[in-house]
């Protein structure tokens, strides 16, 4: 997306009452006073259709914005509390007939209530931790992520279950260590491979390893490695690349997100790629904004520009290059989750079913409210639990009302979410990705 021009201006504020937005990230008017009140993007928003409440739906949430811009409110706990539940799938923007970039508006009042609003201090704590110290920084992502395991393996998680500790500790510790996804047994590290393609090149690419993807989906990285290379495409895993910045983005932490931008850029433009894979709804999103959230740094924005320009969805890039259909078949019946960031931000629809249709044998269905958010939206699940569970149970509901056997995605935050889902209720669905599917019917071709 081609940066803005913004104004912060806010004409018809009242002087003298409340402070306004005043940091440099404030929304803009061009973009807060698009919104012309008409209400459909009411049916479109999962927790207003969840709880039929004005303000949960996203022209409650401007109305509030418009309300603080404006000095008529105060940042109080109530007002920052319905942004808060906001799950940022911007369904809203794909219902709303005057263009407002609701995603981008969220993004920037996130960003003035961390300036303007006081959270609780472990909260404070916790953001601190998460977004500033663990994503910033791929190798101590990778030590929380074998902390994780030994606390598992070793048997502490059990006892502390037991024991009741869970309860004592301050916070919800127990919803934590609930949420506490499983783990690869092998993290997925980028650190300057190059996979040759098979046959004849057709394109060179770099290709995102990301985050929280690289810990708990491993081996749906290492499927899209293979099928790109099965595709006749080089594979560039560049070094010191990291955290695409989406999940500090979405909450509020912008300038960690642009650092973040800033080093996955210069990674990625050392392997002078035909373009940047990214195998995670949720990063190509961002990775396609980069423009946007570096548009005031003189020094990137060229930079950034083409790096969002070369950013492809996996999935986009294979039906766009020419997908070599797979030979053998798969005996499913299968269901396609929409992630909301490649449904909605990306607008990205068909290229997901596409490949899923090229493999013989497989028999795709679509699922009732496949555009409805499955409740997982980054840290949401750990940040707003009932509202994520009840998306969750409500995701999970309509996928098995298809009677598909496998749940097919392109997000790791969707995964994680289906299968916690169906964890509680002891279904035996299958959550894979769309590219572990192709990669597996790749492998059953007779050499």
């Amino acid at each position: 997306m081609a940066p803005t021009t913004q104004s912060h201006t806010h004409p018809i504020a009242a002087p003298g009452t409340f402070p306004g937005f005043t940091g440099p990230d404030a929304p803009s008017d061009d973009d807060l006073y698009k919104c012309v009140h008409c209400g459909f993007c009411l049916n479109a928003c999962p927790t207003y259709l969840e709880t039929g409440l004005e303000m949960e739906s996203p022209r409650g949430r401007l109305a509030l914005m418009k309300g603080v811009a404006e000095g008529r409110l105060a940042m109080t706990e109530s007002v920052v509390g319905h942004w808060d539940m906001c799950l940022q799938c911007r369904a809203c923007e794909v219902a709303c007939p005057s263009g407002v970039p609701y995603g981008r508006l969220m993004e920037a009042t996130r960003a003035e209530i961390e300036t303007g609003f006081k959270r609780p201090l472990r909260e404070r704590i916790g953001r601190k931790i998460g977004y500033e110290n663990v994503l910033t920084s791929p190798k101590r992502l990778r030590w929380v992520g074998r902390a994780a395991k030994l606390y598992r393996k070793t048997g502490a998680q059990t006892v502390a279950r037991k024991t009741g500790l869970l309860g004592i500790l301050p916070g919800d510790q127990q919803h934590l260590d609930e949420s506490l996804p499983e783990l690869s047994d092998n993290f997925f590290v980028a650190d300057g491979q190059v996979i040759s393609a098979e046959g004849q090149r057709r394109a060179k690419v770099a290709m995102l390893a990301g985050c929280v993807m690289t810990l708990t989906h491993a081996p749906a990285l290492e499927a899209a490695v293979r099928v790109l290379s099965r595709n006749g495409v080089e594979v560039h895993l560049s070094p010191n690349q990291g955290c695409c910045g989406a999940l500090n983005a979405h909450a509020g932490e912008l300038e960690s997100a642009r650092q973040m931008a800033r080093r996955n850029i210069d990674s990625f433009l050392t392997a002078m790629p035909d373009a940047v894979i990214v195998a995670s709804a949720g990063c190509g999103s961002t990775m396609k904004d980069y423009a946007e959230l570096l548009h005031d740094d003189p020094l990137y924005l060229e930079k950034a520009e083409r790096i969002a320009s070369l950013t492809k969805d996996i999935h986009e890039f294979l039906i766009e290059l020419g997908l070599r259909a797979p030979k053998a078949s798969l005996d499913y019946t299968v269901t396609y989750q929409d992630a909301c960031h490649l449904i909605n931000a990306q607008r990205i629809t068909a290229a997901p079913r596409q490949v899923l249709d090229a493999i013989p044998g497989l028999k795709r269905v679509e699922m009732p409210e496949g555009n409805v958010c499955c409740g997982s939206a980054g840290t949401y699940s750990i940040t707003q639990k009932e509202m994520s569970l009840r998306l969750g149970n409500r995701k999970a509901a309509n996928i098995k009302s298809t009677g598909a056997q496998i749940v097919a995605t392109g997000n790791p935050g969707c995964a994680l979410q289906m299968t916690s889902a169906f964890k509680r209720d002891g279904t035996d669905i299958q959550v894979r990705y769309v590219v572990e599917l192709l990669d597996e019917a790749y492998s059953k071709e007779t050499v």
